[in-house]
């Protein structure tokens, strides 16, 4: 079992954890997920790593609210333990110096874009990274991408903080003034990748993407996180999560993401009458 050292509300919907996790920790790279289990007969749940620490033992994940199990997840406290923290799965992000970069994190995705972004700074690239959310307070990590990143932009699509808009419209801003741009990286919910793509397209660069399939296993048995990649049948768990987003099938992608949203709903209502009971 994996004990949590530390918990941190950031927004009614948004928490991050620190797990002690000292194998995971040493091994773990840029880009890859973990697969944690609140009990033994609880869902297994993929939270890509939003930060660790080798010497220290620790590995951060951080995660919304969007069903019963991550509601389960909010109710423990430090010095509980997880039934399991599985990992690092899924490969690497490919970090070199490539020169001029641009990471982009949407909501989430912004804690799964920080050590890519900081990995490729330290590699002595040039990282122009762009955060975007509904409202002020959903922009998470700011120092964190602050001190990662060479240029830091955010965006809030409200306008309630920094920029009003999408994190499109700053990204092709930027393309446009920045001739020299080797890869991009976006992380965020599927329609803001997708859009992404669309926007960088023209420009000849890749796009890599992560993408948060449905999974069971992690481990490539099940076929649950299948997903099409340049006409070919991928498992992000074991295949990815990250792909060249012009090569994703981005509409079967997303219907696949609506798959048990009926039946998340009612385990959700479960869940909540059974906590009006106690």
């Amino acid at each position: 079992m994996s004990k949590i050292i530390r918990v941190e509300k950031w927004h009614d919907v948004i928490y991050s954890m620190w797990i002690k996790a000292p194998q995971i920790a040493m091994k773990v790279q840029p880009g890859q997920f973990i697969i944690l289990m609140i009990d033994e007969k609880g869902e297994r749940i993929p939270l890509t790593v939003a930060d660790y620490n080798r010497e220290e033992g620790w590995v951060q994940v951080v995660f919304q609210t969007a069903g019963t199990s991550t509601m389960k997840l909010t109710q423990m406290s430090i010095g509980d333990e997880l039934f399991s923290f599985v990992g690092p799965l899924g490969k690497p992000s490919e970090i070199k110096k490539y020169g001029t970069v641009i990471t982009i994190g949407g909501g989430t995705g912004i804690a799964c874009v920080h050590p890519i972004t900081r990995a490729l700074k330290e590699a002595g690239n040039k990282v122009i990274a762009i955060l975007g959310a509904r409202t002020k307070e959903l922009i998470i990590m700011e120092e964190e991408m602050q001190e990662a990143s060479t240029e830091l932009n955010i965006t809030t699509d409200d306008g309630s903080y920094m920029r009003k808009g999408f994190v499109t419209e700053v990204l092709k801003e930027i393309l446009q003034r920045e001739k020299n741009v080797r890869k991009v990286w976006a992380i965020g919910p599927a329609i803001m990748m997708k859009a992404t793509c669309a926007v960088v397209k023209p420009f000849g660069i890749d796009v890599i993407v992560s993408l948060n399939a449905i999974m069971v296993d992690g481990t490539g048995m099940c076929g649950s996180c299948r997903v099409t990649v340049d006409g070919q049948t991928k498992h992000t768990c074991v295949d990815g999560p990250e792909f060249n987003g012009h090569l994703v099938d981005w509409r079967e992608f997303m219907n696949r993401l609506k798959r048990y949203t009926e039946l998340e709903k009612l385990s959700l209502k479960m869940y909540e009458k059974q906590c009006q009971r106690k």
